[in-house]
């Protein structure tokens, strides 16, 4: 398939180290759409950020974290979308911003970039089923946010014992650039899978291979998706690839079965 501005917008962004989070998730977004100006949206997030420092004087990390919430949550109202999570509208940058609506991730990304304009260097946290932000102070100290429930402030401690059924306490450490990007690519790719679109799962599974190359359920998952968007040629690549390096995956034979369809009944498409 083809090369798009979007993707080869994306594959440069990724060469940075480390790749820009705001820039990288407006990429991401142009795919879907692809009129969309990343830099009208940079600077909206320029303008929260001056609005932060404003009300927080630079060195007064407290006073910080407590206006980032003020501008972003009580006088923006930024939210997460709980009356309909799965909408895909809100794993894009572009759309948080535009909705002030969204998921854990994107709105700790959004809180992050805000941040980091505001003085203030923030890292995103991944838990299953959740996502924070965490600020370090110089002495260690450390404060999560939790962008999807109005940028409420929680301890180490107290995100210990709110998410030690899901974790078992782990999960405080801080994620990179990379991580989150791919994080928010496998929200998407649930999404579209979920709902049966395959054009859609198609190009958000080929950006987490840029994000992840080699991921292995990524590669199969893209094999089998070009599969059933009639691409052979394609998907006998992804698919061959998978089972050389998963030879022992319990859907080895499944995986199989659709190689030997493809061989055997080829598409008009190649």
């Amino acid at each position: 398939m083809l090369e798009g501005k979007a993707r080869a917008r994306f594959a440069a962004l990724l060469e940075r180290d480390p790749p820009p989070l705001d820039e990288a998730a407006l990429a991401i977004a142009q795919e879907e759409y692809p009129r969309m100006e990343p830099e009208e949206y940079l600077v909206r997030l320029d303008a929260l950020a001056e609005r932060v420092r404003r009300k927080a004087p630079l060195g007064r990390s407290a006073t910080a974290l407590h206006a980032l919430r003020k501008v972003l949550f009580e006088e923006e109202g930024y939210r997460g979308n709980e009356s309909d999570y799965g909408d895909p509208r809100n794993s894009f940058l572009n759309e948080v911003v535009d909705r002030r609506l969204g998921l854990p991730i994107t709105l700790s990304l959004l809180y992050i970039e805000v941040a980091r304009r505001a003085g203030l260097e923030l890292h995103g946290v991944g838990f299953p089923g959740h996502f924070l932000a965490k600020y370090t102070s110089a002495s260690g100290a450390e404060v999560f946010v939790d962008a999807f429930h109005g940028g409420e402030m929680l301890s180490a401690d107290e995100c210990v014992a709110r998410y030690r059924a899901r974790t078992g306490g782990r999960h405080l450490a801080a994620v990179a650039p990379r991580q989150l990007l791919a994080r928010l690519l496998f929200n998407l790719k649930r999404t579209y899978l979920e709902r049966r679109d395959d054009v859609r799962a198609w190009w958000v599974l080929d950006r987490i291979l840029l994000v992840v190359p080699g991921q292995l359920e990524a590669l199969r998952d893209r094999g089998l998706v070009t599969a059933r968007l009639g691409v052979a040629v394609a998907a006998e690549r992804d698919l061959e690839a998978y089972l050389a390096r998963a030879s022992s995956a319990p859907d080895v034979q499944e995986v199989r079965r659709v190689l030997a369809g493809l061989r055997g009944r080829r598409p008009l498409v190649n």
